[in-house]
């Protein structure tokens, strides 16, 4: 039996360590502008209050969600991927250099502004040259599933380390780290080009033309027929679990403005210590990170064992309706934190616990994602369906500062309770829901079997 490491290109690798330098440096940024922003002017920071904190890293989190979607035009019609990545990095690390000078909220979102636009520039670009280094597709789910190690890896040494060093040096210096990992980032992937064969070099659309020519020969077959049945009902089940996305992600993001802002900083109501040491908030980050990082194949071998019961595996349904209801209860437990503290300081394992719970939440609804989109989106419509769920990301990216803010309006108990409530009772309801869902999705062999002969099987990759 071959091993399939020893088939994975050179080039594989070159794209990974990218991920890992570039989630390195974001999400070291990402946990840096939050508390930047709201620490005191003696302290080197801006003297903000936590809710513009919080909306500030909302927009962060927001427009890095939506540049790719301008980005992957660029790449399909006008430049190479490979030159656009490295163009990326160093756009980003600039940013994080205006971040590291940064005196105002102006010069905050110049820096927001800058790594958003190279995060357009470099992530669809970096995934679509990986997805083209493979001439057999049946490795990608692996090849993909490593490099979301290299990213969770990233994140994890970048918020560990950030912390340890803004601790001794300060923000600005941490951001100068962030920018010349990036630089560093860059400068490798260029080294890396000779690795990726033909790979980027040329737009996609013109790279690929011939394929491009039997794409449009099926686009305009299938335009002349309307929706079927079933895809209308898959349609119908992607716009919905677009709403329960929605929900999710604004109430995952929402969960660090607390930790930084209630449970961290100078008036923060949780003991940080353990003996004499200070643990940065940044290292619930880092929590997070590991947990991903060991949760994979935990579940990856849960969900094999529960295949192999007679009634088979858990739905994607189900899976992340547990995400959803789990969410809900590490939501609990941040209430809990409060009550337990009475007028002291609570317990740093209650936040540890916390972050354990929020990271199991996501990692069961993570799946859901695009691979259910590209499953079961109508071929016509895939890149209207990948706009939807990408605009639902934008828009919970983009909430949850505003809701941080209306949430400092109530008693921490009762916010965060009633949040649990909405998540668990959005859970029990896709739960609920779960038949009708696969119902929506679930093959008719026989209209299937009318379609595919109506039009030509596509080949299997066209996307960015």
């Amino acid at each position: 039996m071959e091993n399939v490491k020893q088939k994975r290109p050179l080039g594989f690798y070159v794209c990974s360590l990218a991920f890992t330098f570039e989630r390195f440096a974001f999400y070291s940024a990402k946990w840096l502008l939050a508390v930047f922003v709201v620490a005191s002017l003696a302290d080197g920071g801006l003297g903000l209050t936590p809710a513009d904190g919080a909306k500030m890293s909302a927009n962060l989190v927001a427009f890095t969600y939506l540049a790719p979607l301008f980005g992957s035009v660029i790449s399909d019609r006008f430049v190479g991927a490979r030159y656009l990545v490295p163009i990326g990095m160093i756009l980003m690390g600039s940013g994080y250099l205006v971040g590291a000078n940064a005196t105002s909220a102006l010069m905050v979102n110049m820096m927001i502004v800058m790594v958003s636009i190279g995060t357009g520039l470099f992530k669809p670009q970096t995934n679509a040259i990986t997805g083209r280094l493979f001439k057999d597709k049946d490795q990608l789910d692996g090849a993909f599933s490593t490099q979301y190690s290299f990213v969770n890896f990233g994140s994890f040494i970048g918020t560990t380390i950030i912390g340890l060093i803004t601790k001794a040096q300060g923000y600005s210096f941490s951001f100068t780290v962030c920018g010349i990992i990036m630089f560093i980032g860059a400068i490798g992937f260029i080294f890396g080009w000779r690795f990726l064969g033909e790979a980027g070099k040329k737009p996609f659309k013109v790279n690929e033309h011939e394929e491009e020519k039997v794409q449009e020969t099926i686009e305009k077959k299938e335009e002349k027929r309307p929706l079927t049945t079933i895809e209308k009902k898959r349609v119908a089940a992607i716009v919905l679990v677009s709403f329960f996305s929605v929900i999710f992600w604004v109430f995952w993001y929402l969960a660090y403005m607390p930790v930084y802002y209630y449970w961290g900083g100078e008036a923060g109501l949780a003991d940080w210590t353990i003996g004499n040491f200070a643990v940065p908030t940044s290292w619930f980050d880092s929590l997070n990170a590991f947990m991903c990082i060991s949760l994979g194949p935990l579940l990856g071998g849960l969900w094999v064992r529960l295949a192999k019961r007679p009634q088979g595996d858990l739905s994607m349904f189900k899976k992340t309706s547990l995400g959803m209801i789990t969410l809900g209860i590490s939501y609990v437990i941040f209430a809990g934190a409060d009550i337990a503290r009475g007028s002291g300081l609570a317990n740093l394992g209650w936040i540890i616990a916390f972050g354990i719970v929020l990271s199991l939440g996501e990692m069961l609804f993570s799946p859901l994602g695009n691979s259910f989109i590209s499953k079961f989106s109508p071929p016509r419509l895939l890149s209207a369906m990948m706009a939807v769920w990408t605009l639902a990301v934008f828009f919970a990216g983009k909430s949850y500062g505003w809701l941080y803010e209306f949430t400092l309006k109530f008693k921490f108990v009762n916010a965060y309770l009633t949040i649990a409530a909405i998540a668990i009772l959005s859970g029990i309801i896709l739960w609920a829901i779960d038949g009708k869902l696969k119902g929506l999705v679930v093959e008719d062999e026989k209209e299937e079997y009318n379609v595919n002969t109506a039009v030509e099987n596509p080949p299997n990759d066209f996307s960015v």
